[in-house]
């Protein structure tokens, strides 16, 4: 009786309560196995237009399982996003560069005016960013065409010391980037439930990339 007792207090435990692998890096931070939780959440919020969106895609599919459903749910929430959003684009910026002076001090003033802006996955404008597309939207002011992903921002630069850094440049980890304030800081848009915003870089498995210049 006591077992049973225990597996289902086992079965209980929401999804956040799981341990990290035991593998998991030495120097990951409590911030960064809680950036990965929050990733790998399946709740969503909706609004009343969104869900009906992902209520028809699951009608379409025959969608079930949760994996599937929470990409009908992210699908609808970016969609909704770009709808509502009623400003220049990505494109609408590289086509007429407000900017087209590069400047890595200008970067960092145009990407402070975006603080407080929601993190919304696959995002690149202020209705809502993801990472990359943050960096993407403010680089693009510039005339500079970057991918919409952190693998493609790497790609797209030249990777440099953490010594000849300067503010502006993008500052690249693992499966995440933001653009670098200086003095061991960054501005990124985090996760889910996170908005744009400066804080420390709080792992050492990073590096600089420049571009633009």
């Amino acid at each position: 009786m006591t077992a049973a007792t225990a597996i289902v207090a086992t079965l209980a435990l929401p999804g956040t309560a799981i341990a990290p692998p035991a593998n998991a890096e030495s120097n990951a931070s409590a911030e960064a196995v809680a950036q990965l939780q929050a990733t790998a959440s399946q709740e969503i919020e909706l609004t009343a237009e969104e869900a009906v969106v992902v209520d028809a895609t699951r009608a379409e599919f025959g969608a079930t399982d949760p994996a599937a459903l929470r990409r009908a749910q992210l699908a609808a929430e970016r969609a909704a996003a770009a709808a509502a959003w009623r400003g220049p684009s990505v494109s609408d910026f590289l086509a007429n560069p407000p900017y087209p002076n590069f400047s890595l001090d200008r970067v960092v003033q145009v990407a402070l005016q975006y603080q407080g802006v929601p993190y919304r996955y696959g995002g690149a404008t202020p209705a809502g960013f993801d990472c990359s597309g943050f960096v993407q939207y403010v680089y693009a002011q510039f005339g500079v065409s970057l991918p919409h992903s952190v693998s493609g921002q790497d790609a797209a630069g030249t990777r440099i010391s953490r010594a000849d850094a300067r503010p502006g440049d993008i500052v690249i980890m693992p499966g995440h980037n933001g653009i670098y304030m200086g003095n061991g800081t960054f501005i990124d848009s985090p996760r889910a439930g996170g908005v744009v915003s400066v804080r420390p870089i709080w792992t050492d498995n990073y590096w600089i990339v420049r571009v633009g210049i």
